[in-house]
């Protein structure tokens, strides 16, 4: 590889991480900045994205002051670690480890403002122990936790935040013992975009640990083979191979990030006909009906009166009805050849996938038109949900009337 590649690689891992850690900070506040854990995890994020920043300016410009920056994040990175884990477990840390967290931060802080390298290697050994201990003292706090204390979704945040510390200590020593240990570039930017991953796919509680475990399992293997694979064929050495499993990797969570970050938003502007039926302000069944017509997902549905039913059995749709409140073209109820023809009809008459029973009596129906390719499961229920709520207020209303 070219001898500029190891700068290359490392500007593009440390962007790769802040534009991970910009995203994890986007979902925060978009979900609820003032939120008192989210808080605590936001310090933390904007310290680590303070350390990137001065990682990309040092490097794109060469200006040494910039260091300043790195070392500042690097001393309060321990701080922040400890504030998430606090806010995480719902109780303080003992005041030992307060004090020495909180005194180390200050006092690396302070030392950030010597940014020439004089005094180094000797503030760097002692800022990686410094770092380490954190690590491990918040690690302890994690492991020693009474899980009774916490929910099921506190106790999976936990644990992934356990992980993600498991990983950071020995990237962390890799970024600071680099020349000792021979490696080409810092690689804490990937543990970064692992936490990253991780905390933005809790918001995804359909899947469970083991699914994420497994999926973080695939894509390190992934780039571990498709780098290695490069590597073989290009004749490349250990430093170059390094290089490309860690660019491969960088880009496989960047994907995997915006990816889910993407799918929470979308499932956050969500325009469900669940919302709609959580935030209807009306008890009138004819109100309510027709505004779901101007609702996105049924958009064009047709509310059909009795007098439209002209010439169609009342008995023959009652026992339809009876049967399948929710009547869909690709599964309809087998009730005789009557019967039959009168679902045909309806589907022919409105062009439609799906015919809803609104009301009883007087008997009111909606026919819409749902492509299959656009309908999931979680639509077919909501359908389920809206007949069944129309139902109820036709018959309170009735009953009212009454």
């Amino acid at each position: 590889m070219i001898a500029a590649a190891p700068v290359l690689i490392q500007l593009f891992l440390s962007a790769a991480a802040l534009v991970g850690l910009v995203v994890l900070q986007n979902v925060l506040v978009r979900r609820d900045q003032w939120d008192p854990i989210n808080r605590r995890f936001l310090f933390g994020i904007r310290v680590t994205m303070l350390l990137f920043a001065g990682r990309i300016l040092a490097s794109i410009t060469g200006i040494e002051a910039f260091r300043v920056l790195v070392l500042l994040a690097a001393a309060l990175i321990p701080l922040g670690v400890l504030l998430l884990t606090e806010g995480l477990l719902r109780r303080h840390a003992p005041p030992l480890i307060k004090l020495l967290v909180g005194g180390g931060a200050v006092a690396f802080g302070i030392s950030a403002l010597w940014y020439s390298d004089s005094i180094d290697p000797a503030r760097l050994f002692a800022l990686l122990g410094f770092q380490t201990m954190g690590f491990v003292l918040s690690g302890w706090m994690v492991v020693t936790r009474d899980q009774t204390q916490l929910s099921r979704s506190e106790n999976a945040l936990v644990v992934r935040l356990g992980l993600s510390l498991l990983l950071f200590i020995p990237l962390a020593a890799g970024d600071f013992l680099l020349l000792y240990f021979g490696l080409p570039i810092q690689f804490s930017a990937l543990g970064v975009l692992i936490l990253c991953w991780l905390a933005i796919g809790l918001g995804r509680t359909h899947q469970g640990h083991r699914a994420t475990l497994t999926n973080l399992g695939v894509m390190i293997v992934a780039a571990v083979g498709v780098g290695g694979m490069v590597a073989f064929l290009g004749q490349l050495g250990w430093d170059d191979a390094l290089l490309c499993i860690a660019a491969i990797m960088a880009v496989l969570f960047v994907v995997a990030i915006l990816n889910d970050a993407r799918a929470l938003q979308h499932e956050d502007q969500s325009l469900g006909l669940l919302r709609y039926l959580a935030t209807a302000q009306t008890d009138d069944p004819m109100v309510f009906l027709r505004d779901l017509q101007n609702h996105p997902l049924v958009e064009g549905a047709v509310v059909v009166n009795e007098t439209s039913l002209t010439g169609l059995q009342d008995d023959v749709l009652d026992r339809i009805f009876a049967a399948s409140p929710v009547l869909r073209r690709s599964d309809p109820p087998y009730l005789g050849p009557v019967a039959d023809d009168h679902i045909a009809y309806l589907f022919e008459r409105y062009a439609a996938t799906h015919v809803i029973l609104a009301m009883p009596r007087p008997r009111v129906l909606i026919a819409l038109s749902m492509p299959s390719l656009g309908l999931s499961p979680a639509a077919e229920l909501e359908l389920q949900v809206v007949q069944r709520i129309a139902a109820l207020l036709a018959r309170n209303n009735e009953v009212g009337n009454g």
